[in-house]
C-alpha cells in the first residue's frame, strides 16, 4: 500500500510548527516547538521527533509516511542546508541530512516563499497552473517563482528575492535589513504600509483617524480599519502602497510570462483597498501582450494551515 502521509514543518525564527498532512491536504495533526529555545540544532531535531511520534502514534507509525517537507529560513534546496539565515539560533547546518537521520525519512528543505508556492500548486489556488509567481506579503516581501510547474532556484539555490528588487533609487529610498535601499519590501509589505502612514502623519497636516494613535505603534492593520471607516489618508496609503506593488508586477510578468500572480501573507487582508490599485498599477505598466491577461489573485490557503501545507508539498515530490 501507497504510503498516505507526509510531515511538513514550517520553521519559523520564533515557532516550528509540524504537521500530519494527507493526499488530499487535510492537515490532521500538528504540533508546535518554541524555535529560539534551542540553541543546540541537535537538541531541536530530537525534540521535532519526540513531539512528531505524540501526534503520529494516534494514526499509526513512521512507516506509513512517505517523506518530511520543510520550509525554513534561508533553506537551500540543492544542499539540503540552512545557509546564513540570521533569525535562527544556528548557522549553516546540514538540516535535511540531519532530519533524514533522526526520523528515517526522506527530507527535503526550501526557503517558506518556494514552500508556499508549492503549496498553493499542489492544494490551492494555483492546482493545475504550470507558470505562477507566490507572493508573500508580511513583515517582508517573499517570493517563490514557478515556471512548467517547477520551481525556479537558480544555480546557488537562492533565486526568487523579488521583495529585494529595487523600486525606489533616490537617496531618500527607505533601508532595507538586507544592507540595501529601496528595495520593494520597504514600500509594499506590511511594515513599508506602517511606514508609509507614519511618514504621511508625521510630514503633513492631512486629517486622518490615524492621528488618534500611537505614532510608533500603528500597523496595516489600523491603515485598513480607517480605510473601513472612509478615511481618505488611509485610501491613499493603499494606492500608493498598490501601485508600486503593481508596478514592480509589470516587470515580473516581463520576465516569466506567468498565468497569474498569487497574493498570500497578512497584507491580503486588506482585501480590495491593496488589489485594486495593484492590478491597475499592473496592467497600465505591462507589455500591451500581457495588458489584462495576468490574473492576480489571493491565496485559497487556509492560512493556519498553509505554511505547513506548503512545506508537505515537498515531501510528495
Amino acid at each position: 500500500m501507497d504510503k498516505p502521509y507526509v510531515l511538513g514543518l514550517d520553521m519559523g525564527g520564533t515557532n516550528s510548527v509540524l504537521g500530519i498532512v494527507d493526499a488530499r491536504g487535510q492537515v490532521l495533526g500538528r504540533t508546535s516547538i518554541k524555535t529560539q529555545d534551542y540553541k543546540d540544532i541537535n537538541v531541536y531535531v530530537q525534540t521535532l521527533y519526540d513531539e512528531a511520534m505524540k501526534i503520529i502514534s494516534p494514526i499509526g507509525s513512521i512507516e506509513m509516511f512517505r517523506g518530511i517537507g520543510a520550509g525554513v529560513p534561508n533553506g537551500n534546496y540543492y544542499t539540503g542546508r540552512i545557509e546564513g539565515a540570521m533569525n535562527l539560533p544556528w548557522q549553516n547546518v546540514p538540516f535535511a541530512e540531519m532530519m533524514q537521520q533522526q526520523f528515517g525519512l526522506p527530507c527535503a528543505i526550501t526557503n517558506d516563499a518556494n514552500a508556499a508556492a508549492m503549496g498553493e500548486m499542489t492544494y490551492g489556488a494555483a492546482k493545475g497552473m504550470k507558470n505562477f509567481i507566490m507572493i508573500t506579503l508580511g513583515t517582508g516581501v517573499g517570493s517563490g517563482i514557478v515556471i512548467d510547474g517547477k520551481v525556479v532556484y537558480g544555480h546557488d539555490g537562492f533565486a526568487g528575492e523579488l521583495g529585494h528588487t529595487c523600486v525606489n533609487r533616490s537617496p531618500e529610498a527607505r533601508q532595507c535589513n538586507c544592507g540595501k535601499k529601496g528595495c520593494l519590501e520597504t514600500y509594499a509589505s506590511a511594515t513599508g504600509v506602517s511606514r508609509t502612514a507614519k511618514e504621511i502623519v508625521s510630514t503633513t497636516d492631512q486629517p486622518t483617524l490615524l492621528r488618534q494613535l500611537d505614532l510608533n505603534s500603528i500597523t496595516s492593520k489600523d491603515v485598513f480599519d480607517a480605510a473601513e471607516k472612509g478615511d481618505e489618508v488611509a485610501k491613499q496609503i493603499f494606492d500608493y502602497t498598490g501601485t508600486i506593488l503593481g508596478q514592480s508586477f509589470a516587470n515580473f510578468v516581463q520576465f516569466s510570462a506567468p498565468e497569474a500572480i498569487i497574493l498570500f501573507g497578512g497584507l491580503t487582508k486588506a482585501g480590495h483597498w491593496i488589489m485594486d490599485p495593484v492590478v491597475k498599477a499592473m496592467n497600465e505598466n505591462v507589455l500591451p501582450l500581457w495588458r489584462n491577461k495576468v490574473k492576480v489573485l489571493f491565496s485559497d490557503l487556509k492560512e493556519s494551515d498553509a505554511a505547513v501545507l506548503g512545506a508537505s508539498a515537498l515531501a510528495w515530490e
